[in-house]
C-alpha cells in the first residue's frame, strides 16, 4: 500500500472529504495538522511550494494537490493503483497521447 500523507487545518471542509475518500478505500494515512507545530508549518510550505489551500495530499512523496486533483484521479479511475489498492491499468500509447490532448493527463 502507498504512503499517504495529508495537511489539513481545522474547521476545513475539503480536509473532511478528502478523509472520508481515503476512509472509504481503507487507506491509512499521515494526517499533518497546520499550526501545531513549526516544523509542519515549515515542511508545508517546502513542499508544496508555499501552496495557499488545504488540504494537500501526497502519495509515495508524490505531491497530488488537493482535494479536487485527488477526485480527478478517483473520476479517472487511477486513484486506486496510486493508492496500491490494485495493478496499474495498461494503457496503449495512443490512448494515453489521447487523454494528454483532452486533458486527462493522469
Amino acid at each position: 500500500m502507498a504512503k499517504v500523507e495529508l495537511y489539513t487545518n481545522r474547521g476545513c471542509g475539503a480536509c473532511v472529504n478528502a478523509k472520508r475518500l481515503l476512509d472509504s478505500k481503507k487507506v491509512n494515512y499521515v494526517e499533518k495538522k497546520l499550526g501545531s507545530s513549526k516544523r509542519i508549518d515549515a515542511e508545508f510550505h517546502i513542499r508544496t511550494n508555499g501552496s495557499k489551500t488545504i488540504p494537500q495530499i501526497f502519495i509515495d512523496d508524490e505531491w497530488i494537490g488537493g482535494f479536487e486533483e485527488l477526485l480527478t484521479y478517483e473520476n479517472a479511475n487511477e486513484l486506486d493503483w496510486r493508492l496500491g489498492l490494485s495493478e496499474r491499468p495498461q494503457v496503449s500509447l495512443f490512448a494515453r497521447i489521447l487523454r494528454k490532448l483532452t486533458g486527462k493527463i493522469y
